[in-house]
């Protein structure tokens, strides 16, 4: 893909023309329009089919997270991402059931934002850091998944190829650390906590943290 096409909805116009001033250092995007709500977004994405929708939950009239189903049936290629401020589990729960490819947060820096939305459009689903630990308590509520008991073995199978420090660095994803707050919580370097990550993402065969973190909730790791 030569260019990544973009559309931006939020409702606040300051945001949007900052956004597009940040997204346009990156010769990769282009932003090929905004909207102001939701009816409008959806007008646009069945006009232009941009390849990311960036989205904001607090829109007038209908939220994002509502607005989802019409807006994956206007433009049904599109990989839409959550970009707001709301850290509540529900609405991340209902934006992943609702066709949402990432749940991310307007505090996020700029890099961030774009290295999500490259991995959205390679197919990969992004959640924020801060949010992954709901993710996975909301993913357990929802499947009556059990906490394992202090008696249960520590290692489950899928994990057996992991090392004891790739272990540790897992169990802190599965609680939503950052990559900072790892390498803060065991006092190595973040460069050393990303190429673990890397580690720990291959051998598990799973493609973001977000996957990782709902394996090992589903194997009792946490």
């Amino acid at each position: 893909m030569s260019t990544i096409r973009i559309l931006i909805v939020d409702d606040h116009t300051l945001f949007r023309r900052g956004l597009m001033a940040l997204l346009a250092r990156d010769p990769l995007f282009v932003v090929v329009g905004d909207a102001a709500d939701a009816g409008e977004a959806q007008r646009r994405a069945l006009e232009w089919q941009p390849d990311v929708i960036l989205l904001d939950n607090h829109l007038p009239g209908v939220n994002g997270v509502d607005a989802l189903p019409a807006l994956c049936q206007a433009a049904p290629r599109a990989c839409i991402l959550m970009l707001t401020v709301s850290e509540d589990a529900s609405d991340l729960a209902t934006a992943l059931r609702n066709g949402a490819s990432g749940y991310l947060l307007k505090t996020m820096e700029g890099d961030a934002l774009a290295s999500a939305i490259r991995q959205a459009v390679r197919g990969e689903h992004v959640v924020a850091p801060q949010m992954t630990g709901k993710l996975v308590a909301a993913y357990r509520d929802a499947a009556g998944t059990p906490t394992a008991p202090a008696s249960a073995p520590l290692v489950a199978a899928p994990f057996a190829g992991l090392s004891p420090r790739e272990l540790e660095i897992l169990q802190c994803i599965a609680a939503g650390d950052s990559n900072k707050e790892i390498a803060r919580r065991l006092s190595i370097a973040e460069t050393t906590v990303k190429i673990h990550v890397q580690h720990i993402l291959r051998k598990l065969d799973v493609g973001s943290r977000v996957q990782a973190a709902v394996l090992a909730s589903e194997n009792g790791l946490v």
